[in-house]
């Protein structure tokens, strides 16, 4: 009885980790396809560094370590490498409380740093190619126009931005965004790192009690 749940704890968990390196596979080669296209832009000219294609690197990266952590640890019942795992899954874990945390208590600070970023690059628009695009897929993707509105721009609205004159404003938008799928994305994370943790536990447990069990 204790080799068939072994087994079968060992399997679930293989499998488990080996649906998230995929897709953290797919999300690192989604980021290299930004990076080297680089049909974003940079939104933020103090932050050169912040754009969607090295989002998407570091945690496609993150998701493959991880998730190859718990492969090999599974499939070759070792519990350092479980270890290893529930650790760094923790971590992440904990990672996000403290996120969401500091979110919510810089909240007006954080509004009012984006909102002066959002000025000063609306005014690179003519002059800086990356602004520009970043601008046109922020407008074309939220179908909104401008920080505030069409009255952003002061030489006229650019092309990218909604035909309709009553359109809304960019950071209202992008603010609704965020904190929905910030609360879709932290739910799913964390039952992705409870489920991994518990798994991992369990297997680790399991190893222990077979090993008893045999006599190692």
């Amino acid at each position: 009885m204790g080799m068939s749940s072994l087994k079968l704890l060992k399997y679930v968990l293989f499998f488990f980790n080996l649906l998230f390196w995929i897709c953290g596979c797919c999300i690192l080669g989604f980021g290299i396809y930004l990076l080297i296209h680089n049909n974003f832009g940079v939104l933020f000219h103090n932050l050169p560094s912040l754009t969607l294609g090295n989002v998407f690197v570091i945690v496609g990266s993150i998701i493959m370590v991880v998730a190859f952590l718990g492969c090999m640890g599974s499939i070759k019942e070792n519990k350092c490498l479980l270890m290893s795992f529930f650790i760094l899954l923790l971590i992440i874990l904990l990672a996000e409380v403290i996120l969401a945390i500091l979110l919510f208590v810089y909240e007006q600070k954080l509004n009012e740093y984006v909102a002066k970023g959002l000025t000063d690059s609306i005014h690179r628009y003519h002059s800086d190619n990356s602004t520009k695009a970043a601008w046109d897929s922020i407008q074309s993707f939220l179908q909104c126009c401008g920080i505030n509105g069409t009255s952003d721009w002061t030489s006229g609205p650019p092309a990218s931005c909604p035909s309709d004159p009553n359109v809304e404003g960019c950071y209202a938008k992008a603010r609704l965004w965020f904190h929905s799928n910030f609360l879709y994305i932290g739910i799913i994370t964390i039952c992705v790192c409870v489920l991994g943790m518990s798994f991992a536990l369990t297997l680790n447990c399991q190893i222990d009690k077979t090993s008893q069990s045999i006599g190692l």
